[in-house]
Parts: structure tokens; sequence; C-alpha cells
């Protein structure tokens, strides 16, 4: 799950990259891939690796 949030926000920062768009000053290009990365490291980590979405 760590791991598709991080893709989410490669390809949002990767778009506002390509776009030159930042909202606001606070969500940028380099806060969105610092995100990414604390996400991938979570996931590396296996945080998270006992969740299921099946009941």
């Amino acid at each position: 799950m760590f791991a598709l949030v991080a893709a989410l926000l490669f390809v949002l920062a990767l778009i506002f990259q390509i776009a030159g768009v930042a909202v606001g000053t606070v969500v940028t290009v380099t806060t969105l891939a610092i995100a990414g990365l604390i996400f991938v490291a979570l996931h590396l980590a296996g945080v998270g690796a006992g969740w299921s979405l099946k009941k």
C-alpha cells in the first residue's frame, strides 16, 4: 500500500515539474518527492505488511 502511495506522489511530482506548477509554498516538487521517498522507506521497512483488504 505504501508503495502505491509513493508511486502516486512521484507521478504528481513529475507532472508538477514538467508543468512548472507549485501549489502554494508548502506543496512543491521537492516536498512531494521527499514524501514519496518516506513512503518507499516505510514500504521497504515492512511497515504495514500485515494489512489486507480482505476481511
